[in-house]
């Protein structure tokens, strides 16, 4: 009888052995990062994990508004990670010109406690070394988040990146500057955080990429607009040496523009706590963040603060001092970031002569007003051009002239739309969702040429954070760029290799910009 029963409590555990190898196990489940324990939430195709609301950073909440970000506090247990964290402090979203609902954070929440990542793996188990893509949101630095649909990272995850998008906090929580918080500082610094967030990130990632399959010696910066700002500014900053091995910057560079420096910085700041009836640090950080955002700082963007970033970025460039990676970098045909009134041809043609002297005959050959109609047009090309043609185009003539591998685009591509989204062609951000494989976030009449597109550059965009060259089976040739053949790729329903066609007039313009 006894033996019996241990026969049968053998062949219990033989069966409890064989329902465990047969159970589907996946290492990724649950991962180890240097703060504690994440689950993320797997696909429904079986094959990616997505890991939303990572803390990168303590809040950045009373005591810690406005300083360089500090260590996560460690958790126990598995931290669910199924769901984005708050996007930073910024006003409602609410859809405005070509931008419909997924260029849009979600309405809620929206917080100062801010500082989260997320993570879109495809990997089976740790130690995979997949390239990594972080993403940098854009908006003016004053909206944005890591939640906007058009980032979501499973298309890419699905190519074989692990793609992470982080959060940085925006408008006066990401760029306030103020004598006392130079003070305290310990770096004889301030202003820059949105910038130190970005850092803190990319360090996050330094350590912790491994767990989710990752190769931390394999890490791409990508960014629009502002985020090409970000990654131009991490390009040239000191503090980015080692974090990223590749950039990719689309429609956004800093080179023409003077930065604020520390002492005006401080100075506006000053100002800014006189305003709300807080003149010290102290009462500026009792202040709600709600009632801050009502009162205009008058700082936009980066300073030039002696820490995050020495000198201008021309400044950086121009000495030669700038992160030496190979980048991907363009814009759109038709950005559309002009606002003002279109004046008729007699007034563009005065205000070219005022502002260009005696090479107002080069600017209108290359910005013609001949009749009104042409006047109009060459006020929105002259405005895509001055904020990003001409600064990417620069951008892409310095790095590639220090030996860096660059290859250029010109996004060409209408993006459908209806109703009021149909008068908008190759738009600023409209490549977005072609970069990165999401035409599904959008509701607009796709069309089987958008598809097609979309698969060529979101591949364009996987092989260059792979290898730095987005070159791949099956793909059109994209040729290197450099500033003797000036060849661009053009990024449409048929994408081919030419030189660029508008680079005389573009020269001009980059031509004026000259150190600073």
């Amino acid at each position: 009888m006894r033996r019996s029963l241990n026969l049968m409590g053998l062949g219990l555990v033989l069966i409890v052995v064989m329902i465990s190898f047969m159970k589907p196990t996946n290492s990724m489940e649950v991962i180890k990062t240097d703060a504690g324990r994440v689950s993320g939430v797997l696909n429904a195709t079986g094959d990616v994990y997505a890991f939303k609301g990572i803390p990168f950073a303590a809040p950045p909440v009373g005591g810690l508004r406005w300083k360089e970000p500090q260590p996560v506090k460690p958790w126990e247990g598995v931290r669910k990670c199924e769901n984005f964290g708050p996007s930073p402090m910024q006003a409602e979203p609410v859809p405005y010109s070509m931008w419909s609902e997924e260029f849009l954070i979600p309405k809620q929440p929206i917080s100062e406690d801010c500082l989260y990542l997320n993570v879109w793996t495809g990997a089976k188990s740790a130690g995979e070394k997949r390239p990594v893509i972080v993403w940098i949101y854009g908006g003016g630095f004053l909206s944005g988040g890591s939640a906007i649909p058009v980032y979501d990272g499973e298309a890419m995850a699905k190519k074989g990146i692990v793609f992470v998008s982080i959060n940085y906090r925006v408008g006066v929580f990401g760029f306030f500057a103020h004598p006392g918080l130079t003070k305290e500082s310990g770096r004889n610094a301030s202003g820059n955080y949105a910038i130190l967030d970005q850092l803190a990130a990319l360090r996050w990632v330094k350590n912790n990429i491994a767990a989710f399959g990752g190769d931390a010696d394999n890490v791409t910066i990508a960014g629009q607009s502002a985020g090409s700002f970000s990654v131009n500014f991490l390009v040239a900053s000191p503090l980015g040496k080692g974090l990223f091995q590749k950039a990719i910057g689309e429609s956004g560079a800093v080179f023409s523009t003077p930065f604020t420096t520390l002492a005006k910085a401080e100075e506006a700041g000053e100002a800014y706590g006189k305003s709300l009836n807080a003149p010290s640090l102290a009462d500026l950080r009792k202040v709600s963040a709600e009632d801050l955002m009502k009162k205009p700082y008058a700082v936009w963007g980066a300073i030039t603060d002696g820490y995050v970033l020495p000198a201008s970025i021309m400044a950086i460039f121009a000495a030669g001092k700038e992160n030496k990676v190979p980048l991907l970098t363009g814009w759109n045909q038709e950005e559309f970031m002009f606002f003002g009134e279109v004046k008729n041809a007699e007034a563009f043609k005065k205000d070219m002569t005022d502002t260009y002297g005696a090479d107002a005959p080069s600017a209108l050959e290359n910005y013609p007003a001949t009749n009104d109609s042409m006047a109009a047009l060459s006020q929105y090309r002259l405005s895509s051009d001055e904020a990003f043609g001409s600064q990417n185009f620069t951008w892409a003539n310095m790095q590639s002239d220090h030996g860096a591998k660059v290859y250029m685009y010109r996004f060409t591509h209408k993006v459908p739309g209806t109703g009021e989204y149909a008068k908008f062609g190759a738009f600023h951000g409209g490549e977005l969702p072609y970069a990165y494989n999401n035409l599904k976030f959008g509701n607009r009449p796709w069309q089987p040429a958008d598809n097609k597109l979309a698969e060529t550059m979101s591949s364009y965009w996987a092989n260059f954070a792979a290898t730095g060259n987005p070159n791949g089976k099956g793909l059109p040739e994209w040729k290197p760029y450099n500033s003797k053949t000036n060849e661009i790729m053009i990024l449409d329903e048929h994408c081919y290799s030419v030189k660029m066609p508008d680079l005389k007039a573009i020269e001009f313009l980059a031509s004026k910009m000259g150190p600073k």
